[in-house]
């Protein structure tokens, strides 16, 4: 049994998480068994961030993705997805680490949504004020 050579890299962003696998290959992106214009509504930002890393390292069209992605919303899903190319990017050559980290597509973006407080209608807002 002949195992392909991958490289492999988790994303994270708010909810969602990407499990990314780079083959060497033409540039086929495949998420969640779709392709990458069906999963994410064919909308250009989407697939401006998810190959972001690759313009950065000039390796588009030399892998192929495939990409298992769970919770969040689409941005969040993006967003994880860019995460996880980067951190394989850097398992295929540890040369891109500078352009990456430099791009800021290595740091686990924190920001998650804050929860609602007792007594407000939502985290921060209060209900409004009246005199009488």
């Amino acid at each position: 049994m002949a195992t392909t050579k991958y490289y492999y890299g988790t994303g994270k962003r708010k909810s969602a998480i990407a499990r990314v696998r780079l083959f060497p290959g033409n540039g086929q992106m495949t998420v969640n068994g779709k392709t990458a214009e069906d999963f994410f509504g064919g909308r250009d930002v989407y697939q401006l961030v998810t190959r972001m890393p690759f313009r950065l390292t000039n390796t588009e069209g030399r892998f192929n993705m495939v990409v298992k992605v769970v919770g969040g919303g689409t941005t969040g899903q993006a967003e994880a997805v860019r995460h996880g190319v980067s951190r394989a990017l850097i398992e295929a050559d540890p040369e891109f680490r500078p352009v990456l980290k430099r791009a800021g597509l290595l740091t686990r973006d924190a920001r998650v949504k804050e929860r609602k407080k007792v007594g407000l209608k939502r985290a921060r807002k209060a209900p409004q004020y009246t005199k009488r």
